[in-house]
């Protein structure tokens, strides 16, 4: 799939299957339509039955939690090595800043601040080397707490207790112009103020405010009625870091050969239409490079029972 098609994905467009597939992919796709359907069941229960991981998962939680524990450290015991919050920061003297929010207030303000421009390099090369939305499920703290609320919302749409009721995903590109638009128009950060990104990152440093009501309410939406709308349908954060990690050496990456299609990854996944790949016949090679939608959670990577899915470093042909 071509960078093109990959950011037209990421801002809303559906998935297509491909027209047409390497001589080897082709090869391999036929060969998967011999198997018989008993068979392929076979190999699916054998494969689960000896896998179980939540190694990125673990690994993911605890950089999260230590990323964020550090501002709280520093502001509790005064050490000034870290300031600020994820919003606006300096660290050991370096300014840093979300791009994002950079972006709002040039916008609001008008004008190109140095210090903005001096934050958002350090942190635009950080991003960009881990690549796709790598921020939003590694060190946003309102991930996690959205991430629990999905299980909450699985665990009682089970139990036929709760409803899915997804939106277009195209409606998080136009949040994107329209909070742009009301910070011009406004010259006010209108985003910055319902982040809940900015708003329970302050909360965890500083002490909560009246804002996390409205945080709580999200999450309570989310867990009653719509699954991850926040993160899927809303938050224009997501949309600037994945255009920024379009072309990172970091990525997570498909092998065809060895998938069995059960759709465990697609299940697990915050933005499945990135794993479209993994349906049969959709994979136009061999190996796919997942797109820059992709929040390099490795939550697929967790559940993939046949190691299809893999960690890796564009160049240095490693797989983690």
């Amino acid at each position: 799939m071509s960078l093109l098609s990959s950011i037209k994905i990421m801002l809303g467009a559906q998935p297509e299957r491909p027209r047409c597939h390497s001589s080897e992919a082709t090869a391999m796709h036929e060969a998967k339509r011999q198997v018989k359907g008993a068979e392929r069941a076979k190999e699916i229960k054998a494969a689960h039955a000896s896998h179980n991981s939540h190694k990125w998962r673990n690994i993911r939680w605890a950089t999260l939690i230590f990323v964020n524990m550090v501002f709280v450290a520093s502001f509790a015991f005064d050490v000034q090595l870290v300031e600020g919050s994820l919003t606006a920061s300096r660290v050991i003297g370096f300014h840093m800043a979300d791009l994002n929010s950079a972006i709002q207030v040039m916008l609001a303000y008008k004008t190109i601040l140095i210090n903005l421009v001096i934050g958002t390099s350090t942190v635009f090369f950080l991003w960009w080397l881990l690549g796709g939305r790598t921020f939003c499920s590694w060190t946003c703290p309102y991930h996690l707490l959205a991430e629990l609320a999905e299980k909450l919302h699985l665990f009682l749409a089970a139990r036929r207790m709760v409803v899915d009721y997804p939106l277009h995903r195209g409606s998080r590109t136009v949040l994107y112009v329209v909070f742009a638009l009301l910070a011009v128009i406004s010259g006010y950060t209108v985003f910055e103020s319902i982040s809940p990104t900015g708003i329970v990152s302050r909360a965890l440093i500083y002490g909560p405010g009246l804002a996390m009501i409205w945080v709580l309410g999200l999450l309570a939406y989310e867990v009653v009625f719509i699954r991850r709308m926040w993160c899927r349908y809303i938050c224009p954060i997501g949309l600037t870091y994945g255009f920024v990690g379009a072309v990172s050496p970091v990525r997570v990456k498909y092998t065809l050969e060895n998938c069995l299609h059960e759709g465990d990854c697609r299940k697990v996944c915050l933005v499945p239409h990135v794993l479209d790949c993994t349906k049969k016949t959709y994979a136009e090679d061999v190996s796919v490079a997942i797109g820059p939608d992709c929040t390099r959670c490795g939550l697929c990577i967790d559940a993939c029972p046949t190691g299809s899915l893999k960690f890796e470093i564009k160049g240095l042909n490693k797989l983690l």
